[in-house]
Protein backbone atom coordinates (compact mmCIF):
# COMPACT_ATOMS: atom_id res chain seq x y z
CA UNK A 1 0.00 0.00 0.00
CA UNK A 2 1.39 3.48 -0.96
CA UNK A 3 1.77 6.06 1.59
CA UNK A 4 -0.92 8.12 -0.51
CA UNK A 5 -3.53 5.38 0.36
CA UNK A 6 -2.14 5.15 3.91
CA UNK A 7 -3.32 9.07 4.55
CA UNK A 8 -6.50 8.86 2.09
CA UNK A 9 -4.90 10.76 -0.40
CA UNK A 10 -4.56 9.44 -4.02
CA UNK A 11 -1.80 10.13 -6.16
CA UNK A 12 -1.07 13.23 -8.18
CA UNK A 13 -2.72 13.65 -11.63
CA UNK A 14 -0.42 13.79 -14.02
CA UNK A 15 -0.81 16.23 -16.80
CA UNK A 16 -2.07 15.65 -20.03
CA UNK A 17 -1.14 16.44 -23.59
CA UNK A 18 -3.96 18.96 -23.56
CA UNK A 19 -2.77 20.39 -20.26
CA UNK A 20 0.58 21.71 -22.17
CA UNK A 21 -1.41 22.92 -25.21
CA UNK A 22 -3.32 24.78 -22.63
CA UNK A 23 0.02 25.97 -21.19
CA UNK A 24 1.09 27.94 -24.47
CA UNK A 25 -2.49 29.53 -24.18
CA UNK A 26 -2.12 30.81 -20.76
CA UNK A 27 1.73 31.88 -21.79
CA UNK A 28 0.74 33.72 -25.10
CA UNK A 29 -1.66 35.88 -22.41
CA UNK A 30 1.47 36.38 -20.36
CA UNK A 31 3.74 37.69 -23.18
CA UNK A 32 0.82 39.85 -24.46
CA UNK A 33 0.00 41.34 -21.05
CA UNK A 34 4.35 42.23 -20.64
CA UNK A 35 4.28 43.56 -24.31
CA UNK A 36 1.68 46.10 -23.72
CA UNK A 37 4.20 47.58 -21.14
CA UNK A 38 6.89 48.03 -22.98
CA UNK A 39 5.93 48.83 -26.83
CA UNK A 40 4.08 52.31 -25.54
CA UNK A 41 7.58 53.41 -24.52
CA UNK A 42 8.69 53.57 -28.62
CA UNK A 43 5.81 55.21 -29.56
CA UNK A 44 5.65 58.04 -27.24
CA UNK A 45 7.71 60.45 -29.49
CA UNK A 46 4.67 60.30 -32.29
CA UNK A 47 2.25 60.20 -29.69
CA UNK A 48 3.90 63.49 -28.26
CA UNK A 49 3.75 64.85 -31.95
CA UNK A 50 0.57 64.03 -32.88
CA UNK A 51 -1.85 64.41 -29.86
CA UNK A 52 0.40 67.32 -28.10
CA UNK A 53 -0.25 66.02 -24.76
CA UNK A 54 0.83 68.04 -21.93
CA UNK A 55 4.08 66.51 -19.69
CA UNK A 56 1.19 65.22 -16.93
CA UNK A 57 -1.07 64.01 -19.38
CA UNK A 58 2.39 62.36 -20.86
CA UNK A 59 3.36 60.99 -17.26
CA UNK A 60 -0.18 59.73 -16.96
CA UNK A 61 -0.36 57.79 -20.52
CA UNK A 62 2.93 55.76 -19.29
CA UNK A 63 1.76 54.86 -15.38
CA UNK A 64 -1.34 54.48 -15.69
CA UNK A 65 -1.88 51.49 -17.12
CA UNK A 66 0.75 50.02 -14.18
CA UNK A 67 -1.28 51.05 -11.82
CA UNK A 68 -4.54 49.74 -12.40
CA UNK A 69 -3.19 46.82 -12.45
CA UNK A 70 -1.51 46.56 -9.53
CA UNK A 71 -4.24 47.69 -7.96
CA UNK A 72 -6.76 45.72 -9.30
CA UNK A 73 -4.38 42.06 -8.74
CA UNK A 74 -5.64 41.42 -5.56
CA UNK A 75 -9.55 41.77 -6.64
CA UNK A 76 -9.29 40.31 -9.71
CA UNK A 77 -7.53 36.94 -8.27
CA UNK A 78 -10.22 37.19 -5.63
CA UNK A 79 -12.93 37.56 -8.15
CA UNK A 80 -12.13 34.87 -10.35
CA UNK A 81 -11.60 32.40 -7.03
CA UNK A 82 -15.44 33.16 -7.13
CA UNK A 83 -16.63 33.02 -10.69
CA UNK A 84 -14.26 30.76 -12.02
CA UNK A 85 -10.54 31.82 -13.48
CA UNK A 86 -11.35 30.89 -16.95
CA UNK A 87 -14.13 32.64 -16.88
CA UNK A 88 -12.56 35.70 -15.66
CA UNK A 89 -9.70 35.01 -18.09
CA UNK A 90 -11.79 35.40 -20.94
CA UNK A 91 -13.76 38.50 -20.03
CA UNK A 92 -10.25 40.11 -18.97
CA UNK A 93 -9.14 39.02 -22.92
CA UNK A 94 -12.26 40.40 -24.36
CA UNK A 95 -12.08 43.76 -22.47
CA UNK A 96 -8.18 43.68 -23.60
CA UNK A 97 -9.18 43.30 -26.97
CA UNK A 98 -11.82 45.92 -27.28
CA UNK A 99 -9.95 48.61 -25.25
CA UNK A 100 -6.91 48.28 -27.25
CA UNK A 101 -8.75 49.12 -30.03
CA UNK A 102 -10.01 52.13 -28.54
CA UNK A 103 -6.54 52.91 -27.65
CA UNK A 104 -5.17 52.61 -30.57
CA UNK A 105 -7.73 54.88 -32.14
CA UNK A 106 -7.65 57.29 -29.59
CA UNK A 107 -7.57 60.87 -30.52
CA UNK A 108 -7.13 62.65 -27.69
CA UNK A 109 -4.45 62.59 -24.64
CA UNK A 110 -7.43 62.10 -22.59
CA UNK A 111 -9.09 59.75 -24.44
CA UNK A 112 -5.64 57.55 -24.67
CA UNK A 113 -5.26 58.13 -20.88
CA UNK A 114 -8.85 56.35 -20.37
CA UNK A 115 -8.10 53.42 -22.63
CA UNK A 116 -5.27 52.43 -20.55
CA UNK A 117 -6.82 52.74 -17.56
CA UNK A 118 -9.00 49.92 -18.88
CA UNK A 119 -6.25 48.28 -20.59
CA UNK A 120 -4.54 47.83 -16.83
CA UNK A 121 -8.49 46.74 -15.62
CA UNK A 122 -8.42 44.21 -18.03
CA UNK A 123 -4.54 42.77 -17.95
CA UNK A 124 -5.02 42.44 -13.89
CA UNK A 125 -7.14 39.46 -14.99
CA UNK A 126 -4.72 37.84 -16.70
CA UNK A 127 -1.82 37.59 -14.14
CA UNK A 128 -3.63 36.16 -11.85
CA UNK A 129 -5.79 33.74 -13.27
CA UNK A 130 -3.57 32.40 -15.82
CA UNK A 131 -0.97 31.40 -12.90
CA UNK A 132 -4.08 30.04 -10.63
CA UNK A 133 -4.97 27.82 -13.48
CA UNK A 134 -1.44 26.17 -13.65
CA UNK A 135 -1.37 25.18 -10.41
CA UNK A 136 -5.28 23.35 -11.54
CA UNK A 137 -4.00 22.06 -13.94
CA UNK A 138 -0.69 20.66 -13.27
CA UNK A 139 -1.08 18.68 -10.35
CA UNK A 140 2.21 16.88 -10.40
CA UNK A 141 4.66 19.32 -8.21
CA UNK A 142 7.93 18.03 -10.48
CA UNK A 143 5.27 19.08 -13.62
CA UNK A 144 4.11 22.05 -11.82
CA UNK A 145 7.47 23.58 -11.25
CA UNK A 146 7.95 23.13 -15.27
CA UNK A 147 4.85 25.10 -16.15
CA UNK A 148 5.63 27.77 -13.91
CA UNK A 149 9.05 28.41 -15.41
CA UNK A 150 6.75 28.30 -19.03
CA UNK A 151 5.10 30.80 -17.26
CA UNK A 152 7.88 32.84 -15.92
CA UNK A 153 9.54 33.08 -19.42
CA UNK A 154 6.50 34.28 -20.73
CA UNK A 155 6.97 37.52 -18.89
CA UNK A 156 10.60 37.92 -20.21
CA UNK A 157 9.68 36.65 -23.41
CA UNK A 158 7.05 39.38 -23.90
CA UNK A 159 9.87 41.88 -21.95
CA UNK A 160 12.14 40.43 -24.93
CA UNK A 161 9.84 40.82 -27.92
CA UNK A 162 7.83 43.93 -27.28
CA UNK A 163 10.81 46.66 -28.32
CA UNK A 164 11.62 44.29 -31.61
CA UNK A 165 8.23 44.12 -32.83
CA UNK A 166 7.24 47.51 -31.92
CA UNK A 167 9.78 48.75 -33.44
CA UNK A 168 9.00 47.25 -36.87
CA UNK A 169 5.88 47.83 -36.41
CA UNK A 170 6.35 51.65 -35.73
CA UNK A 171 8.86 51.89 -39.08
CA UNK A 172 5.52 51.08 -41.37
CA UNK A 173 2.71 52.14 -39.13
CA UNK A 174 1.35 55.26 -37.18
CA UNK A 175 1.70 55.03 -33.36
CA UNK A 176 -1.74 53.10 -32.79
CA UNK A 177 -0.65 50.18 -34.44
CA UNK A 178 1.18 48.79 -31.23
CA UNK A 179 -1.69 48.70 -29.21
CA UNK A 180 -3.70 46.55 -32.26
CA UNK A 181 -0.87 43.72 -31.35
CA UNK A 182 -2.83 42.40 -28.56
CA UNK A 183 -5.57 41.52 -31.11
CA UNK A 184 -4.88 38.18 -32.87
CA UNK A 185 -3.35 36.74 -29.20
CA UNK A 186 -6.85 37.54 -27.39
CA UNK A 187 -8.83 36.66 -30.42
CA UNK A 188 -6.68 33.07 -30.10
CA UNK A 189 -7.34 33.12 -26.14
CA UNK A 190 -11.00 33.80 -26.46
CA UNK A 191 -11.25 31.04 -29.18
CA UNK A 192 -9.32 28.31 -27.65
CA UNK A 193 -9.75 28.77 -23.92
CA UNK A 194 -12.62 26.97 -23.75
CA UNK A 195 -11.82 24.28 -25.59
CA UNK A 196 -8.15 23.43 -23.62
CA UNK A 197 -8.45 25.10 -20.30
CA UNK A 198 -10.33 23.84 -17.03
CA UNK A 199 -12.92 25.51 -14.98
CA UNK A 200 -11.89 25.95 -11.54
CA UNK A 201 -13.38 28.16 -8.71
CA UNK A 202 -14.19 28.15 -4.80
CA UNK A 203 -17.03 25.75 -4.86
CA UNK A 204 -17.97 27.15 -1.07
CA UNK A 205 -17.35 31.46 -2.52
CA UNK A 206 -19.40 33.77 -0.55
CA UNK A 207 -20.22 37.12 -1.24
CA UNK A 208 -17.46 39.65 -2.56
CA UNK A 209 -16.72 42.21 0.18
CA UNK A 210 -16.82 45.52 -2.05
CA UNK A 211 -15.58 47.65 0.78
CA UNK A 212 -12.60 45.04 0.79
CA UNK A 213 -12.11 45.68 -2.65
CA UNK A 214 -12.22 49.52 -2.59
CA UNK A 215 -9.78 49.31 0.14
CA UNK A 216 -6.94 46.80 -1.45
CA UNK A 217 -7.14 49.02 -4.82
CA UNK A 218 -7.03 52.45 -2.59
CA UNK A 219 -3.86 50.98 -0.39
CA UNK A 220 -1.93 49.61 -3.06
CA UNK A 221 -2.24 52.38 -6.03
CA UNK A 222 -1.59 55.11 -3.12
CA UNK A 223 1.75 53.70 -2.46
CA UNK A 224 2.71 52.85 -5.58
CA UNK A 225 1.54 56.26 -7.05
CA UNK A 226 3.68 57.71 -4.19
CA UNK A 227 6.80 55.58 -4.56
CA UNK A 228 6.46 57.00 -8.57
CA UNK A 229 5.94 60.53 -7.39
CA UNK A 230 9.36 60.54 -5.75
CA UNK A 231 11.92 58.21 -8.06
CA UNK A 232 10.09 61.53 -10.15
CA UNK A 233 10.21 64.76 -8.65
CA UNK A 234 12.27 63.71 -5.42
CA UNK A 235 11.02 63.12 -1.91
CA UNK A 236 8.10 66.08 -1.26
CA UNK A 237 5.02 66.15 1.29
CA UNK A 238 2.36 64.60 -1.52
CA UNK A 239 3.93 61.58 -2.10
CA UNK A 240 4.81 60.66 1.71
CA UNK A 241 1.01 61.77 2.58
CA UNK A 242 -0.13 58.89 -0.22
CA UNK A 243 2.26 56.55 0.91
CA UNK A 244 1.38 57.04 4.56
CA UNK A 245 -2.47 56.60 3.76
CA UNK A 246 -1.92 53.16 1.67
CA UNK A 247 0.22 51.78 4.56
CA UNK A 248 -3.21 52.95 7.02
CA UNK A 249 -5.71 51.81 4.76
CA UNK A 250 -3.80 48.48 4.02
CA UNK A 251 -3.73 48.51 8.06
CA UNK A 252 -7.12 48.61 8.04
CA UNK A 253 -7.58 46.01 5.12
CA UNK A 254 -5.57 43.47 7.09
CA UNK A 255 -7.56 44.05 10.19
CA UNK A 256 -11.01 43.91 8.37
CA UNK A 257 -9.87 40.58 7.00
CA UNK A 258 -9.34 38.74 10.25
CA UNK A 259 -12.83 39.77 11.44
CA UNK A 260 -14.90 38.70 7.81
CA UNK A 261 -16.10 35.49 8.21
CA UNK A 262 -15.14 34.97 4.17
CA UNK A 263 -12.25 37.36 3.48
CA UNK A 264 -10.38 38.12 0.03
CA UNK A 265 -7.20 36.29 1.52
CA UNK A 266 -6.72 34.49 4.33
CA UNK A 267 -4.15 36.97 6.32
CA UNK A 268 -3.01 33.75 8.33
CA UNK A 269 -0.76 32.50 5.02
CA UNK A 270 1.28 35.41 6.65
CA UNK A 271 1.94 33.78 9.37
CA UNK A 272 3.52 30.67 7.44
CA UNK A 273 7.71 31.18 7.57
CA UNK A 274 8.17 30.18 4.20
CA UNK A 275 5.33 32.04 2.78
CA UNK A 276 6.79 35.49 4.00
CA UNK A 277 10.23 34.71 3.39
CA UNK A 278 9.58 33.44 -0.26
CA UNK A 279 7.36 36.49 -0.70
CA UNK A 280 9.75 38.71 1.01
CA UNK A 281 13.04 37.16 -1.89
CA UNK A 282 10.51 37.81 -4.77
CA UNK A 283 9.86 41.26 -3.68
CA UNK A 284 13.52 41.88 -3.47
CA UNK A 285 14.29 39.97 -6.29
CA UNK A 286 12.31 42.22 -8.35
CA UNK A 287 13.27 45.11 -6.71
CA UNK A 288 17.10 44.88 -7.78
CA UNK A 289 15.97 43.54 -11.28
CA UNK A 290 14.03 46.62 -11.87
CA UNK A 291 16.15 49.40 -10.21
CA UNK A 292 19.40 48.34 -12.52
CA UNK A 293 17.29 47.71 -15.59
CA UNK A 294 16.13 51.26 -15.76
CA UNK A 295 19.41 52.88 -16.16
CA UNK A 296 20.74 50.33 -18.76
CA UNK A 297 17.91 51.54 -21.21
CA UNK A 298 19.09 55.14 -20.83
CA UNK A 299 22.73 54.37 -20.99
CA UNK A 300 22.30 52.46 -24.42
CA UNK A 301 20.01 54.81 -26.18
CA UNK A 302 21.36 58.06 -24.90
CA UNK A 303 25.17 57.38 -23.96
CA UNK A 304 26.16 54.75 -27.18
CA UNK A 305 23.48 55.44 -29.41
CA UNK A 306 21.16 52.99 -30.15
CA UNK A 307 18.37 53.13 -31.26
CA UNK A 308 15.20 51.76 -29.48
CA UNK A 309 15.42 48.51 -31.95
CA UNK A 310 18.85 48.10 -31.50
CA UNK A 311 18.28 48.02 -27.83
CA UNK A 312 15.74 45.77 -28.00
CA UNK A 313 18.02 43.25 -30.13
CA UNK A 314 20.63 43.82 -27.65
CA UNK A 315 18.34 42.95 -24.89
CA UNK A 316 17.25 39.12 -26.20
CA UNK A 317 20.65 37.61 -24.41
CA UNK A 318 19.59 38.34 -21.81
CA UNK A 319 15.94 37.21 -22.32
CA UNK A 320 17.18 34.13 -23.32
CA UNK A 321 19.15 33.75 -20.07
CA UNK A 322 16.13 34.58 -18.51
CA UNK A 323 14.16 31.86 -20.44
CA UNK A 324 16.59 29.56 -19.76
CA UNK A 325 17.31 30.20 -16.38
CA UNK A 326 13.71 29.66 -15.97
CA UNK A 327 13.55 26.31 -17.34
CA UNK A 328 16.34 25.11 -15.64
CA UNK A 329 14.97 25.71 -12.14
CA UNK A 330 12.63 22.95 -12.29
CA UNK A 331 15.15 20.31 -13.14
CA UNK A 332 17.85 21.14 -10.70
CA UNK A 333 15.52 21.24 -8.01
CA UNK A 334 14.74 17.40 -8.07
CA UNK A 335 18.27 16.87 -6.80
CA UNK A 336 19.20 19.47 -4.42
CA UNK A 337 17.27 21.89 -1.98
CA UNK A 338 15.44 24.58 -3.64
CA UNK A 339 16.95 27.14 -0.85
CA UNK A 340 19.92 26.11 -2.27
CA UNK A 341 19.17 26.79 -6.08
CA UNK A 342 17.54 30.36 -4.80
CA UNK A 343 20.59 30.89 -2.89
CA UNK A 344 22.68 30.09 -5.73
CA UNK A 345 20.83 32.16 -8.36
CA UNK A 346 20.99 35.07 -6.06
CA UNK A 347 24.59 34.87 -5.97
CA UNK A 348 24.58 34.28 -9.64
CA UNK A 349 22.78 37.54 -9.74
CA UNK A 350 25.06 39.40 -7.61
CA UNK A 351 28.14 38.71 -9.63
CA UNK A 352 26.32 40.00 -12.78
CA UNK A 353 25.54 43.23 -10.96
CA UNK A 354 29.10 43.20 -9.59
CA UNK A 355 30.37 43.40 -13.19
CA UNK A 356 28.37 46.51 -14.04
CA UNK A 357 30.61 48.05 -11.34
CA UNK A 358 33.11 48.35 -13.54
CA UNK A 359 31.29 49.75 -16.78
CA UNK A 360 32.77 52.75 -18.82
CA UNK A 361 31.48 55.40 -20.77
CA UNK A 362 32.38 54.25 -23.96
CA UNK A 363 33.59 50.26 -24.01
CA UNK A 364 30.11 49.22 -21.72
CA UNK A 365 27.46 47.25 -24.69
CA UNK A 366 29.66 44.02 -23.70
CA UNK A 367 29.95 44.87 -20.17
CA UNK A 368 25.69 45.01 -20.15
CA UNK A 369 25.50 42.30 -22.49
CA UNK A 370 27.24 39.73 -20.48
CA UNK A 371 26.34 41.16 -17.04
CA UNK A 372 22.35 40.95 -17.84
CA UNK A 373 22.48 37.30 -19.09
CA UNK A 374 24.17 36.43 -15.91
CA UNK A 375 21.51 38.22 -13.86
CA UNK A 376 18.88 37.00 -16.43
CA UNK A 377 19.96 33.22 -15.94
CA UNK A 378 20.58 33.58 -11.43
CA UNK A 379 17.02 34.99 -11.49
CA UNK A 380 15.00 32.95 -13.55
CA UNK A 381 15.09 30.63 -11.39
CA UNK A 382 14.17 32.06 -8.09
CA UNK A 383 11.26 33.97 -9.37
CA UNK A 384 9.90 30.51 -10.70
CA UNK A 385 10.36 28.83 -7.09
CA UNK A 386 9.28 31.96 -4.75
CA UNK A 387 6.05 32.13 -7.10
CA UNK A 388 5.73 28.24 -6.54
CA UNK A 389 6.17 28.37 -2.98
CA UNK A 390 3.86 31.73 -2.46
CA UNK A 391 0.63 30.21 -4.60
CA UNK A 392 1.34 26.86 -3.36
CA UNK A 393 1.17 27.77 0.53
CA UNK A 394 -2.68 28.34 -0.13
CA UNK A 395 -5.58 26.52 -0.22
CA UNK A 396 -6.64 25.71 -3.64
CA UNK A 397 -9.91 27.39 -3.53
CA UNK A 398 -7.98 30.43 -2.91
CA UNK A 399 -5.22 30.19 -5.04
CA UNK A 400 -6.71 32.75 -7.64
CA UNK A 401 -5.99 35.81 -4.14
CA UNK A 402 -2.67 34.02 -3.57
CA UNK A 403 -1.90 34.41 -6.73
CA UNK A 404 -2.84 38.33 -6.40
CA UNK A 405 -0.52 38.82 -3.54
CA UNK A 406 2.34 37.56 -5.87
CA UNK A 407 2.14 39.77 -8.66
CA UNK A 408 1.25 42.99 -6.41
CA UNK A 409 4.40 42.02 -4.44
CA UNK A 410 5.96 42.53 -7.68
CA UNK A 411 4.40 45.30 -8.95
CA UNK A 412 5.37 47.08 -5.11
CA UNK A 413 8.83 45.45 -5.48
CA UNK A 414 9.19 47.16 -9.18
CA UNK A 415 8.14 50.79 -7.81
CA UNK A 416 9.99 50.85 -4.46
CA UNK A 417 13.39 49.77 -7.05
CA UNK A 418 12.50 52.52 -9.60
CA UNK A 419 11.79 54.95 -6.56
CA UNK A 420 14.42 54.01 -4.57
CA UNK A 421 17.48 53.14 -6.24
CA UNK A 422 16.48 55.59 -9.45
CA UNK A 423 16.31 58.16 -6.67
CA UNK A 424 19.92 57.28 -5.42
CA UNK A 425 21.13 57.09 -9.03
CA UNK A 426 19.61 60.66 -9.98
CA UNK A 427 21.25 62.42 -6.80
CA UNK A 428 24.66 60.90 -7.82
CA UNK A 429 24.11 62.00 -11.32
CA UNK A 430 23.04 65.68 -10.32
CA UNK A 431 25.63 66.14 -7.70
CA UNK A 432 28.38 65.30 -9.85
CA UNK A 433 27.37 67.03 -12.92
CA UNK A 434 26.73 70.12 -10.79
CA UNK A 435 30.38 70.04 -10.63
CA UNK A 436 31.60 69.41 -13.46
CA UNK A 437 29.88 71.00 -16.09
CA UNK A 438 31.90 73.51 -17.50
CA UNK A 439 31.78 77.10 -16.41
CA UNK A 440 29.64 80.11 -18.30
CA UNK A 441 26.88 77.84 -19.42
CA UNK A 442 23.23 79.84 -19.51
CA UNK A 443 21.44 79.09 -16.65
CA UNK A 444 18.54 77.50 -18.67
CA UNK A 445 21.27 75.08 -20.04
CA UNK A 446 22.57 74.08 -17.26
CA UNK A 447 19.02 73.49 -15.19
CA UNK A 448 17.98 71.20 -18.03
CA UNK A 449 21.29 69.18 -18.55
CA UNK A 450 21.50 68.60 -14.35
CA UNK A 451 17.54 68.01 -14.64
CA UNK A 452 18.07 64.15 -16.45
CA UNK A 453 20.55 62.33 -19.01
CA UNK A 454 18.00 63.19 -21.68
CA UNK A 455 18.06 66.51 -21.11
CA UNK A 456 21.69 66.74 -21.49
CA UNK A 457 22.04 64.76 -24.20
CA UNK A 458 19.14 67.58 -26.00
CA UNK A 459 21.12 70.91 -25.25
CA UNK A 460 24.56 69.41 -25.82
CA UNK A 461 23.31 68.97 -29.15
CA UNK A 462 22.29 72.95 -29.31
CA UNK A 463 25.72 74.20 -28.26
CA UNK A 464 28.95 74.86 -30.00
CA UNK A 465 30.69 71.46 -30.40
CA UNK A 466 33.49 71.78 -27.89
CA UNK A 467 31.58 73.16 -25.67
CA UNK A 468 28.59 70.42 -26.30
CA UNK A 469 30.52 67.57 -26.12
CA UNK A 470 31.89 68.80 -23.01
CA UNK A 471 28.35 68.95 -21.43
CA UNK A 472 27.68 65.37 -22.96
CA UNK A 473 31.33 63.42 -21.30
CA UNK A 474 30.54 65.42 -17.98
CA UNK A 475 26.46 63.78 -18.06
CA UNK A 476 27.84 60.43 -18.96
CA UNK A 477 30.09 60.29 -16.88
CA UNK A 478 28.06 61.66 -13.64
CA UNK A 479 25.68 59.06 -15.05
CA UNK A 480 28.04 56.45 -15.04
CA UNK A 481 28.94 56.95 -12.00
CA UNK A 482 25.18 56.77 -10.81
CA UNK A 483 24.59 53.17 -12.43
CA UNK A 484 27.74 52.08 -10.60
CA UNK A 485 26.79 52.99 -7.16
CA UNK A 486 23.32 51.55 -7.92
CA UNK A 487 24.82 48.60 -9.31
CA UNK A 488 26.90 48.06 -5.75
CA UNK A 489 24.23 48.93 -3.78
CA UNK A 490 21.66 45.97 -5.98
CA UNK A 491 24.92 44.12 -5.48
CA UNK A 492 24.80 43.85 -1.76
CA UNK A 493 21.38 43.37 -1.07
CA UNK A 494 20.83 40.02 -3.82
CA UNK A 495 24.03 39.07 -1.52
CA UNK A 496 22.03 39.68 1.72
CA UNK A 497 18.54 37.75 -0.11
CA UNK A 498 20.97 34.97 -0.52
CA UNK A 499 21.98 34.54 2.46
CA UNK A 500 18.32 34.76 3.77
CA UNK A 501 16.92 32.72 2.04
CA UNK A 502 18.80 29.90 2.65
CA UNK A 503 19.05 30.06 5.86
CA UNK A 504 15.21 30.61 5.87
CA UNK A 505 13.97 28.34 2.85
CA UNK A 506 16.47 25.28 3.52
CA UNK A 507 14.23 22.25 4.50
CA UNK A 508 14.82 20.39 7.67
CA UNK A 509 14.06 16.66 8.44
CA UNK A 510 10.79 16.29 8.68
CA UNK A 511 9.31 13.95 12.11
CA UNK A 512 7.97 10.95 11.34
CA UNK A 513 4.72 11.64 12.84
CA UNK A 514 4.11 14.55 10.62
CA UNK A 515 5.27 13.71 7.07
CA UNK A 516 4.31 10.63 5.27
CA UNK A 517 5.87 9.85 1.87
CA UNK A 518 3.70 9.94 -1.35
CA UNK A 519 3.94 7.82 -4.39
CA UNK A 520 5.68 10.12 -6.21
CA UNK A 521 9.32 10.62 -5.45
CA UNK A 522 10.50 13.62 -3.88
CA UNK A 523 7.37 14.97 -2.46
CA UNK A 524 6.35 15.55 1.33
CA UNK A 525 2.52 15.26 1.62
CA UNK A 526 1.88 16.58 5.67
CA UNK A 527 -0.85 13.40 6.96
CA UNK A 528 -4.19 15.16 7.34
CA UNK A 529 -3.66 17.17 4.10
CA UNK A 530 -6.74 15.68 1.80
CA UNK A 531 -6.03 16.31 -1.71
CA UNK A 532 -8.53 17.31 -3.81
CA UNK A 533 -10.40 14.19 -5.73
CA UNK A 534 -9.49 16.18 -9.44
CA UNK A 535 -5.77 17.03 -8.23
CA UNK A 536 -5.96 20.46 -8.16
CA UNK A 537 -3.69 22.23 -6.62
CA UNK A 538 -2.48 21.08 -2.84
CA UNK A 539 -2.02 23.18 -0.06
CA UNK A 540 1.41 21.22 1.03
CA UNK A 541 2.56 19.80 -2.23
CA UNK A 542 5.94 21.14 -4.33
CA UNK A 543 9.08 21.09 -4.90
CA UNK A 544 9.25 23.71 -1.37
CA UNK A 545 8.19 22.07 1.43
CA UNK A 546 6.24 24.29 3.16
CA UNK A 547 5.48 25.24 7.05
CA UNK A 548 2.27 24.05 8.62
CA UNK A 549 -0.25 26.95 9.34
CA UNK A 550 0.17 27.83 13.00
CA UNK A 551 -3.62 29.24 13.00
CA UNK A 552 -5.28 27.20 15.99
CA UNK A 553 -7.89 26.10 12.96
CA UNK A 554 -5.06 24.87 10.87
CA UNK A 555 -5.19 20.43 10.41
CA UNK A 556 -4.84 18.16 12.89
CA UNK A 557 -1.45 15.80 11.62
CA UNK A 558 -1.69 12.44 12.24
CA UNK A 559 0.76 9.31 12.19
CA UNK A 560 0.93 7.50 9.38
CA UNK A 561 2.12 4.01 9.74
CA UNK A 562 3.34 2.90 6.47
CA UNK A 563 5.86 6.65 7.39
CA UNK A 564 6.89 4.85 10.49
CA UNK A 565 7.91 1.65 9.21
CA UNK A 566 10.44 3.30 7.17
CA UNK A 567 14.10 3.78 7.95
CA UNK A 568 14.32 7.19 8.78
CA UNK A 569 16.97 8.60 5.40
CA UNK A 570 13.60 7.84 3.74
CA UNK A 571 11.45 9.80 5.89
CA UNK A 572 13.30 13.10 3.92
CA UNK A 573 12.24 14.61 1.46
CA UNK A 574 14.30 14.17 -2.36
CA UNK A 575 15.02 17.82 -2.16
CA UNK A 576 17.27 17.23 0.93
Amino acid sequence: MSAAEAVGTPAHRRATTGDWVGLSVLALACLMYVMDLTVLHLALPQISEQLAPSSAQLLWIIDVYGFMVAGALVTMGTLGDRIGRRKLLMIGAAAFGLTSILAAFSTTPEMLIVSRALLGLAGATLAPSTLSLIFHMFADPRQRSVAIGVWIGAFSAGSAIGPVLGGLVLEHFWWGAVFLLALPVMVALLILAPVLLPEYKDPNAGRLDLRSVGMSITAVLAVIFGLKEIAQDGVSWLPITLILAGLVVGWLWVRRQRRLADPMIDVGLFRISSFRTALAVNFLAVFISVGYFLFLAQYLQLILGLSPLQSGLWSLPSAAGFILGSQLGPRIVRRVQPALVIAVGLGLTAVGLGLLTQIGVSDGLWVIVTSSVIISVGLGPVFGLTTELIVGTAPPEKAGAASGISETAAELGGALGIAILGSVGVAIYRSQLAADLPAGLPTQVADAARDTLGGAVVVSSTLPPAEGAAVFDAAANAFVTGLQVVSAVATVIAVVIAVVSWFALRQPRQPESAVAIDAAPGEVVAAGHDAPADGAGDQATGPIAQDAPTAPAGPTLTPDPAAQARPDDQLCCADC
